[in-house]
């Protein structure tokens, strides 16, 4: 499993606690209900990594290419 997949699965864990009315020690930090929306703004961000982390896999080019000119 990668990094990107395993800080996902933690998001994920950590959003589900909050929901459940737990509070969740994550990175040092305690967080309860009112992080919720940091919380899903770090999944969001795992989200997109895994996802690029396929396509790459694959071998879809996502993201931007540079061009050099001469």
């Amino acid at each position: 499993m990668t990094q990107a997949k395993q800080m996902l699965e933690k998001y994920l864990e950590a959003e589900t606690a909050v929901l459940e009315g737990r509070s969740v020690t994550f990175g040092g930090r305690t967080l309860t209900m009112a992080d919720l929306n940091q919380i899903r703004e770090g999944r969001k961000e795992w989200e997109r990594r895994v996802a690029a982390e396929a396509a790459a896999a694959q071998g879809d080019r996502t993201g931007y290419a540079l061009a050099t000119f001469v």
